[in-house]
């Protein structure tokens, strides 16, 4: 093939997507042409023609905002069309401004730097796990570009440093190394010895010019690996733009001289969007030659698709139980382990508190890739990030650590949702009832926090029949999920129904006659508005109690169920030990609202909630007199 003219073309295709547009980033694709141009003309094995062949290799782009230059190469490589490339950054297009999930060749979502690369360490794992437990002909690499910004970020010294851990020999990153970034010269806020910070971590470290021949021979040796490697390649951003080797080319178009100037030094015509089509069939049919016998042996290999009935699988061995709920998920957990291969997953360092080991099965690690538990160690964003990577490649995967440490999961979580990946998050020690732990640890704003990222379904349940019916729920609908459970025992409750967790929202209690207001709670809030709702009706106080485990869910509802839950014109009450953003639309007066919108206190559980007037005998009191 000619190298030469083909890299060219790539660069002009990319720098003419980012002119039409109006926007994007122009350096990198012209710095870093020859080490995408590398990869798929000479090693990536994809199939245009079976874009989802499962045992096709990874590519994530995790600098993602060179998606022209993965757009060009995907043209190229016969994903995408020249329709496609004009459409660059507009509104439903295959080209949208940063690498979308939804686009032909494209296998995960990136643009926030550091998700991408730790993404990959996830799609690793998946790997080593399908060829070890499933099917030993599900043998795939994953191929990273990065920058340096990916390498700044800290989510990726954590998931490298897992994948070191793990001998993940099938994981291969190409640096694109330019010493720039968005504010200036890298010097002044990055100055890292990248071979002792690989090496260190248990990764070979390969360096090299950016040469074609030089980049195809490292990626031999990193093919050849017992570990992960890092090949770090030294580019010029911008190379040939009049603004080369500065930030001022990172993100914005060239201007028409620079682009007139870049296609008469390529030697190519001063037209948009040229290409030849015998370079193009070329390229194409070389990579279909390269994965002419992997394709044929594998090409009937689908990831498993597996669906099981909870309910019939767990017993209702729980009703005469003395457990906290985290002990009860975990029992849930474990019946679906025996019967889910594709269940995977591990906490931040926390499981022997959160519950989440899988019993009867092994650790996954370097000399086990079968092993179902994974231990991400005090890695809580890696571990979101890397939950992404393995449900995009067809596993389920659990995540687990306290809630209040959910804020460090939030940007994975994020992700997980804007690309609809079947994660299961799990977070425990759900609210200040953890009285001991102080204020540190102590969950407030993070209910509120997760319930407002879009196409995540939040689930508190009160008692272990919810629980159930949240693992049905979640398991069933396939989209991301968190789970927040009590540390704590939690009784189970009379007229819980596992059945109804679908909705959202239920009737956990009804009135007795004539209907004076209604008590919205969640978790082990519920429990409380039930004894308030019995006490009242002493005093001829008529309460209906809802319990809503999962707003987002009850929200989905059509109106005449919900109205039939929460009729207009009646009073009605939310109990929640978390802040109260999220539940105003229910209530017609904040005075109405009984929830805590300031950080705990360190003491024992009565301690706390009777500093902040959270007592039962307190609220008790407190909805008698504004119920009056």
């Amino acid at each position: 093939m000619n190298d030469i003219k083909n890299v060219n073309y790539i660069k002009t295709l990319a720098i003419d997507m980012i002119n039409n547009a109006k926007s994007g980033h122009p350096g990198v694709a012209l710095g870093a042409a020859n080490i995408i141009y590398t990869l798929y003309s000479r090693h990536i094995n994809i199939n245009y023609k079976d874009p989802n062949w499962f045992c096709r290799d990874r590519f994530v782009l995790s600098n993602g905002h060179a998606s022209s230059l993965l757009y060009s190469i995907l043209f190229y490589s016969g994903f995408l069309t020249i329709d496609d490339l004009k459409k660059f950054r507009r509104l439903n297009s295959n080209t949208p401004g940063h690498p979308e999930i939804s686009t032909p060749g494209v296998d995960i979502s990136t643009g926030p730097l550091g998700q991408g690369i730790s993404s990959a360490v996830g799609m690793a794992i998946s790997q080593k796990y399908y060829q070890s437990k499933i099917n030993n002909k599900i043998n795939f690499k994953v191929y990273v570009m990065c920058g340096d910004g990916d390498l700044m970020e800290g989510i990726s010294y954590e998931s490298m440093s897992i994948a070191g851990t793990l001998k993940l020999n099938n994981l291969i990153v190409l640096y694109d190394s330019n010493n720039i970034s968005l504010d200036g010269n890298t010097n002044l806020s990055f100055n890292e010895n990248m071979k002792l910070r690989m090496e260190s971590i248990n990764w070979n470290y390969i360096k090299v010019n950016d040469d074609i021949d030089e980049i195809d021979s490292a990626i031999i040796t990193a093919k050849n690996s017992e570990k992960p490697t890092l090949i770090e390649i030294k580019t010029i951003l911008g190379k040939e733009s009049m603004l080369q080797n500065t930030n001022s080319v990172h993100g914005k178009p060239l201007t028409s001289e620079d682009i007139f100037n870049l296609k008469n030094k390529f030697n190519l015509d001063q037209i948009e969007f040229q290409y030849d089509e015998n370079l193009i069939n070329e390229f194409r049919n070389t990579i279909l030659n390269r994965i002419n016998i992997k394709y044929n042996e594998t090409k009937d290999i689908i990831p498993l698709n597996e669906s099981i009935d909870v309910f019939s699988l767990v017993n209702p061995y729980y009703e005469n139980m003395k457990e906290t709920m985290r002990e009860v998920n975990a029992k849930i957990m474990n019946q679906i382990g025996k019967n889910l291969i594709t269940f995977i997953g591990g906490a931040a360092d926390t499981s022997t508190s959160t519950k989440t080991i899988l019993l009867n099965e092994d650790i996954f690690n370097k000399d086990n890739y079968c092993g179902r538990n994974i231990y991400y160690g005090v890695r809580e964003h890696a571990m979101g990030a890397i939950s992404n990577g393995i449900a995009s490649c067809g596993l389920i995967p659990f995540a687990s650590t306290f809630l209040a440490f959910a804020d460090y999961l939030k940007p994975s979580i994020r992700m997980s949702c804007l690309m609809n990946l079947h994660v299961i998050y799990i977070f425990t020690h759900d609210s200040i009832c953890i009285g001991n732990d102080g204020p540190t640890h102590q969950p407030i704003e993070q209910l509120s926090m997760l319930r407002e990222i879009p196409n995540l379904d939040v689930y508190r349940p009160c008692d272990a029949n919810e629980l159930l019916g949240t693992w049905d729920s979640v398991l069933k609908k396939k989209n991301p999920s968190a789970i927040i459970l009590s540390k704590d025992y939690l009784p189970l409750i009379n007229g819980s129904d596992k059945s109804l967790i679908k909705n959202g929202a239920y009737i956990i209690k009804k009135e007795i006659d004539k209907l004076d207001a209604i008590i919205i709670a969640t978790g082990s809030e519920v429990e409380y508005a039930m004894l308030i709702a019995d006490v009242l009706l002493h005093d001829k106080i008529n309460i209906r109690v809802v319990s809503m485990p999962s707003i987002n869910t009850f929200e989905s509802m059509k109106d005449d169920y919900k109205n039939q839950i929460l009729p207009f014109g009646i009073r009605k009450i939310v109990i929640e030990f978390g802040t109260s953003n999220v539940w105003y639309k229910y209530v017609t007066n904040k005075k109405y609202l009984i929830n805590i919108n300031d950080f705990g206190k360190s003491g024992n559980k009565d301690e706390v909630l009777k500093y902040f007037s959270l007592d039962f005998e307190s609220v008790k009191n407190y909805i008698k007199d504004i119920l009056k």
